[in-house]
């Protein structure tokens, strides 16, 4: 008899494929990267053209990025323990961020070097050579690119770098190309200031997404996403999903939510029922998921929406279509609930239960204390 394989275990072996699949693209992106570095300071320093210090500045976060990009990696696919007890997954939205704010200071720099060449023009000497320097390191950076594309893991390390970075050096090419033929000076600088205005566009946005992501910002798209798993595979007796929550930390996404369930099952059956609902959404996430059902009992407004044929307890016919699940109507809060009231036999136990605790506690007052 075969044996359906664990999510959670064929997870964690790809986990550690695609970590030492990471760490090579890093190591690739560190070393590509700092040749690419050296090859634009040595042809800035052939010209002098701010325009190609700005990209060569660029490269240097380009490098410090790829570097702090292998810790978090590391970091990141670490199994939770005591003290990180939902994963390490986050540390990936503050190498973002981090990165997002070298980025704005190399911006920065840039628009002040391209303003001072701006406002006071400066010869380029070996204009030719430099050219040629910049873009042969435009191509290997294009070629990097096309491999992402492709799929190739290999060449997935710090993609957006990249491709700002082969903007930034396809911009300077062709300015540096108008400089050369019309002998305008002057737009060396301005060529400069779009490079660093684009570079502080970019880290901006770096820094804004990671700053959504350390603030758990609410990601409409993963929410749809795991109502539609939900909606495939509805059984008659979930009679309703509330208060869904979802976010992403690394590889990790995290899930929780109210599951409505008929009142009058067992607390086997309702924990059976919110156990297939779990295992549904962790092999939908390959098992890199974390999920926590809270488990509701039904209640008279709730018998429209319920889709159990055999039902004691129905005091209304159901809805002749389902609603659909996404992930708005999963998120809304659910009813508010009164403490529960007993009466009868089980507010009678209750109180004879009380009552037993009230002489016991009576018993232990009075009893004398020994000498």
């Amino acid at each position: 008899m075969e044996v359906d394989p664990n999510p959670a275990e064929m997870a964690a072996v790809d986990d550690k494929t695609q970590l030492k699949q990471q760490i090579r693209a890093i190591g690739l992106s560190f070393g590509v990267g700092s040749l690419l570095m050296g090859i634009k300071f040595y042809a800035y320093a052939l010209t002098g053209s701010s325009a190609i210090l700005s990209d060569a500045l660029e490269s240097i976060i380009n490098v410090i990025a790829a570097g702090f990009a292998l810790i978090s990696v590391w970091l990141s696919a670490q199994p939770p323990d005591e003290t990180h007890p939902y994963g390490h997954g986050k540390i990936e939205y503050f190498s973002a961020g981090f990165e997002g704010a070298l980025i704005m200071a190399a911006g920065l720099g840039i628009v002040k070097t391209g303003w001072d060449h701006l406002v006071r023009p400066q010869h380029l000497p070996n204009l030719d050579g430099g050219l040629a320097l910049i873009l042969a390191a435009a191509l290997v950076n294009l070629l990097l690119g096309l491999g992402r594309r492709t799929g190739s893991l290999a060449l997935e390390a710090d993609g957006r770098h990249v491709l700002t970075d082969f903007i930034s050096s396809a911009v300077v090419v062709a300015g540096l190309a108008v400089v050369r033929v019309s002998g305008w000076l002057w737009l060396d600088g301005a060529i400069a200031l779009a490079v660093g205005v684009q570079v502080l566009w970019s880290g901006g946005g770096l820094v804004r997404q990671a700053f959504a992501g350390l603030m758990d910002r609410s990601q409409p798209r993963l929410l749809d996403e795991v109502a539609a798993a939900i909606q495939a595979n509805r059984r008659p007796c979930w009679i309703d999903v509330h208060q869904l929550r979802a976010w992403r930390a690394g590889r990790m996404t995290h899930i929780d939510l109210h599951l409505i369930l008929p009142g009058f099952f067992t607390l086997d059956k309702a924990h059976a029922e919110a156990k297939s609902l779990e295992h549904t959404l962790m092999a939908h996430y390959n098992g890199r998921a974390a999920v926590l059902i809270h488990m509701d009992p039904c209640a008279d407004p709730e018998c429209p929406a319920c889709r159990l044929t055999a039902c004691p307890a129905r005091s209304a016919p159901a809805r002749e279509e389902a609603v659909a699940w996404n992930g708005k109507a999963l998120t809304r809060p659910g009813r508010k609930e009164e403490p529960p009231i007993r009466t009868g036999n089980a507010k009678l136990g209750e109180d004879r239960e009380m009552d037993g605790m009230d002489e016991m506690d009576t018993v232990d007052t009075n009893k004398p204390t020994p000498a």
